[in-house]
């Protein structure tokens, strides 16, 4: 059983397939999609060794010619180095504007696949095939892609639709428990600042979620693309509430640039980012104490983190006021008003409005 979720963009309307050893269907999707025939899949080694046969199997089962490409794993590598070498690889290897791309990864692999995908000769069409539950549920959807900069988090990058995302829940099987969690703090956010009904669900299916269920995750990740979905056709540039999808997302890319990228999984930093953000906004009177400890006792249940790393109030503004949704100096927070609902806030005296809840 496939589900499909249509993120509905006029000409760059794209489906969102999601079941369950689903990967081995590539080549048949591909092929209703109308896909170029050459096609560079972007992996890693660990991925390669786990998923790379099936996926070549299954394209050239389908008449297509893949050549496959591997980056060096982990948050440290999604740089504009890394990039370089998909450009060579794609370059050396005489691929052109006839050609496909497709990301077999993590968030990691998914931003740079896609960022080269947009810039690459001026655009090439590539999928999205997410292997970590953060990236099936957040990074693979919305056509987000960009590296890091040494001075901040996704400063470099580009809008650029994928063709089609597809989502096998079989993968998340090889994932350490730690990947899972993370990848659930980004199921949470989708909770608080759009569906209350989707949060208490999660409050009640804590176990079934960590023991990997799969009509349970088929669920939360459905669920969760659904919101996302829903706001990119809303907005898909971040020009309003798009932002919304921030949640929690400032003060977690602060500890991800202040610890060295990689030290924190970027869902454990969300998690912590959302907590500091529901203190804010329990302190501003748009939320209560209970919505609060709910948030927090929900996020502990998944073994997540709950507090920020020890780092001192002007390091974390100052790596703050380098995030990419600061303007004209001000920082706009995005706040959640009780649980299922968040409103955009422009916070002027950061000190002050960060210091009473660290």
């Amino acid at each position: 059983m496939i589900e499909t979720i249509n993120v509905s963009l006029a000409d760059r309307s794209y489906p969102i397939l999601i079941g369950s050893d689903s990967l081995t269907t590539i080549g048949k999707e591909l092929i209703r999609l109308d896909f170029p025939q050459r096609i560079a899949i972007i992996s890693n080694f660990t991925l390669d060794n786990l998923y790379g046969d099936a996926a070549l199997d299954s394209l050239k089962g389908s008449g297509f010619l893949p050549q496959l490409f591997n980056i060096p794993d982990g948050e440290k590598h999604k740089s504009l180095e890394t990039l370089q070498l998909i450009y060579d690889f794609l370059i050396e290897n005489n691929f052109d504007r006839g050609c496909g791309l497709i990301a077999l990864g993590g968030g990691v692999v998914g931003d740079m696949a896609g960022f080269a995908a947009a810039t690459f000769l001026r655009g090439i069409p590539y999928i999205q095939i997410p292997t970590s539950l953060l990236a099936q549920v957040d990074s693979s959807v919305g056509g987000k892609t960009a590296v890091n900069h040494p001075l901040g988090k996704n400063l470099i990058g580009a809008f650029y639709q994928p063709e089609m995302v597809l989502i096998d829940i079989a993968v998340l099987d090889t994932l350490e428990s730690r990947e899972v969690s993370a990848g659930l703090a980004e199921v949470v956010k989708y909770g608080v600042i759009r569906d209350y009904d989707f949060f208490c669900w999660l409050e009640s299916n804590v176990q079934k979620l960590k023991e990997r269920d799969t009509e349970t995750l088929i669920y939360a990740v459905k669920r969760s693309c659904q919101i996302k979905a829903e706001i990119v056709e809303i907005d898909e540039r971040e020009g309003s509430i798009r932002a919304y999808l921030n949640y929690g997302h400032t003060f977690g890319h602060a500890i991800e640039k202040l610890s060295g990228y990689g030290q924190w999984k970027h869902g454990e930093a969300v998690s912590v980012g959302m907590v500091v953000a529901s203190k804010i906004s329990a302190q501003q009177g748009l939320c209560t104490a209970q919505h609060v400890e709910r948030l927090v006792h929900l996020l502990q249940a998944l073994d997540l983190p709950i507090n920020p790393p020890n780092f001192s109030l002007d390091e974390y503004i100052v790596s703050m006021l380098r995030d990419k949704k600061v303007k004209q100096g001000s920082l706009t927070l995005v706040l959640n008003r009780r649980i299922g609902d968040v409103t955009l806030q422009k916070v002027t005296d950061i000190e002050s409005t960060f210091s009473s809840v660290l």
